[in-house]
């Protein structure tokens, strides 16, 4: 129970992957803070829920305040919340874009500088972004999005540089496609574009949180972990 009675702060845990690593956790007997503007979806209910909006620096701070108020510590931070919008960069507004950039991008800073503090004193802890396969890869009009995924690899690796010497470990990961509905109702050619032969599901991103903040992998810091079942990797031709 390398994870029993650890504080883990999952942003956006109330529903897929968000809602599938706090159960992780919970799982592993860690005491888990699901930081969501919505709140937790049945089976998600056992984390402690903070109604956080991730795009208001204000609501993140009260957030960590709550936290170290209540249970003293921060071990382990995931940021996880985001949103999305496909838009025709013709068309995105500024509001459009900024509320992207500030959902996406900006509380990931936010959200590691307050924990990072916290983690600082207490001489160590891990945190893991959540980014996207889209970082390296995009479909049309996925501007703001693309972007506010990038800017987290590039805010990882920054984070892990300037955190390494309090032992503060700053991974990310990249999932591919993630089916957060019924994988049942998908076609054999959605699984037949991926090495895995699969679609991918919430679990298999949890248990790469898992691996990432487990202690005896604290080599690993500043790293991209992509979660795609080889998707990225493979060349599909049209036909």
């Amino acid at each position: 129970m390398l994870y029993k009675d650890k504080v883990v702060i999952v942003t956006g845990g109330s529903k897929g992957i968000g809602k599938a690593v706090t159960e992780a956790y919970i799982e592993e007997g860690a005491i888990v803070v699901n930081a969501d503007i919505f709140e937790p979806e049945d089976g998600a209910n056992e984390s402690h829920y903070i109604k956080t909006d991730v795009s208001q620096e204000n609501s993140i701070v009260e957030m960590i305040n709550n936290v170290i108020t209540r249970y003293k510590r921060i071990d382990i931070l995931i940021n996880n919340a985001g949103i999305s919008l496909w838009q025709s960069p013709f068309d995105l507004s500024v509001d459009e874009w900024d509320k992207i950039i500030n959902t996406n991008l900006r509380s990931v800073f936010i959200s590691s500088r307050e924990a990072g503090k916290i983690m600082k004193e207490q001489g160590g802890g891990s945190i893991v972004n959540i980014s996207s396969t889209r970082s390296i890869m995009s479909e049309p009009n996925t501007e703001a999005y693309a972007a506010s995924k990038g800017g987290i690899n590039a805010l990882t690796h920054a984070l892990a540089a300037s955190f390494s010497e309090y032992k503060i470990q700053v991974n990310c990961i990249s999932p591919g496609w993630i089916e957060n509905g019924d994988i049942m109702k998908l076609r054999k050619e959605d699984h037949s574009q991926h090495f895995s032969q699969r679609v991918g599901v919430p679990k298999d991103i949890a248990r790469a949180c898992l691996f990432l903040t487990n202690p005896l992998n604290n080599f690993i810091s500043g790293t991209n972990l992509v979660i795609d079942g080889g998707m990225t990797r493979k060349m599909i031709y049209e036909h």
